[in-house]
């Protein structure tokens, strides 16, 4: 499915509905430039790639791979997530568009067999070759460094591709580190110092957790109390920080009682759509700031239902790191390349710490919550064209179209 200007379906007869759903949504989809779909050949997997705006440049974003349990949850991820990606990209100053990759898991398959992973990791490479560059991927939810290697064996359009390959590798402790110098940011706006002594709370342990936690420590935070439903991610933190002051708990899937939690910090890391009408009300906490992308379930509203004395801080603000770290891999890789280690920089001016400090003095000023400012800002910024190729990846788009990519994918 793709559009320059005006939603069409490349198969009115099965994707028609879909288009008169989503010319009707006022709240995921805005205007996205394309979305493409494909069955994998060899593992018979859905596979997606939603594409928001490319004036910036490419469209970029990880790929997840996830259980979803209607179609209609699975398309509207992706297109919170493509837009999410776009706002990071503007707000860091990157060259890039918005662009985000989902498989859909199926149910009662074996996702630990090396096999099974493999199929579906070449198949969404051979995809994205077929889109010609107008969305380049890289590592996200569900996905690990080797599978970024299968795709890498199949199409040159991704990052994150493992070191031995001459990529960035996994991007996981650069964007815990980003989110940890937010979290100092909306500290320090809100007069409460540093993070030492403070009780964050913490919704997730998984990977980018794990190198959190760390960055945690360091700062001599009094405690962490911590959930997930995964109790191999809980035993990997356990086991790595023994003596630390963690209090780590195994939940069911949906149990979200750690966001009453009382505590300083409230750091989402786990999926989207956590933050709602249900759960914010009952929120205790100083500062919300975390990993997990499109943490509020409806931002127009939701991002008004805080309480009073609780600063959120927008997730697309929080959490660049990952598309820093392999934003200029083509570039050549540089051992702490100061246009990655910059972004953690304090002085810098479109780095997280003043961009976050820019946001909240915008919004006191307009009255605006940080996500509407952070959201007209990135806005903003996303509609400047890049200043070599201008909107290429508008152009590919409309290749694919006028070429009939699609007329052979469901023959």
């Amino acid at each position: 499915m793709a559009t320059s200007g005006e939603l069409q379906a490349s198969h009115p007869w099965l994707l028609q509905s879909i288009v008169e759903a989503l010319q009707a949504d006022t709240r995921d989809y805005q205007r996205h430039q394309g979305m493409f779909f494909e069955i994998g050949v060899k593992s018979d997997h859905l596979l997606g790639a939603f594409i928001h705006r490319t004036l910036r440049g490419q469209g970029a974003g990880g790929v997840r791979l996830w259980y979803y349990r209607h179609l209609e949850d699975y398309i509207r991820d992706g297109l919170r997530l493509s837009r999410g990606m776009g706002q990071k990209c503007a707000l860091a100053g990157l060259w890039w568009g918005g662009g985000k990759g989902v498989i859909a898991q199926q149910e009662g398959r074996d996702y630990r067999d090396p096999t099974l992973r493999q199929a579906i990791y070449q198949d969404y490479g051979y995809f994205l070759s077929g889109l010609r560059g107008c969305y380049v991927t890289a590592e996200d939810a569900g996905t690990t460094p080797e599978d970024m290697a299968h795709i890498f064996s199949t199409t040159r359009h991704t990052t994150c591709i493992p070191p031995q390959f001459g990529g960035s590798g996994n991007p996981s402790i650069l964007t815990a580190a980003g989110v940890v110098i937010a979290i100092e940011a909306a500290l320090e706006y809100l007069g409460f110092g540093t993070l030492e002594g403070k009780t964050i709370v913490m919704q997730g342990v998984g990977n980018v957790s794990y190198y959190m936690i760390a960055e945690l420590l360091k700062r001599q935070v009094a405690n962490i109390i911590g959930s997930d439903i995964n109790v191999a991610a809980i035993e990997k933190v356990k086991n790595k920080y023994l003596t630390a002051p963690l209090d780590l708990r195994v939940v069911e899937r949906g149990d979200n009682s750690i966001l009453k939690e009382t505590c300083d910090v409230l750091v989402p890391n786990a999926l989207g759509g956590i933050l709602n009408a249900n759960t914010i009300p009952a929120i205790q906490a100083k500062v919300v700031c975390g990993a997990a992308n499109n943490q509020l379930e409806n931002p127009k509203r939701d991002a008004k239902l805080f309480p009073k004395d609780t600063l959120y801080v927008p997730d697309f603000l929080a959490n660049r790191m990952g598309i820093v770290n392999c934003a200029n891999e083509q570039y050549g890789m540089v051992e702490n390349d100061p246009f990655i280690t910059s972004h953690l920089e304090r002085e810098m001016p479109t780095g997280i710490y003043q961009r976050c400090l820019e946001i909240f003095q915008r919004a006191r000023q307009s009255g605006r919550t940080p996500v509407e400012e952070a959201e007209l800002f990135a806005d903003e910024l996303s509609l400047e064209p890049h200043p070599i190729w201008g909107n290429r990846g508008q152009f590919i788009i409309d290749l694919l179209v006028q070429s009939g990519w699609a007329a052979n994918k469901l023959a």
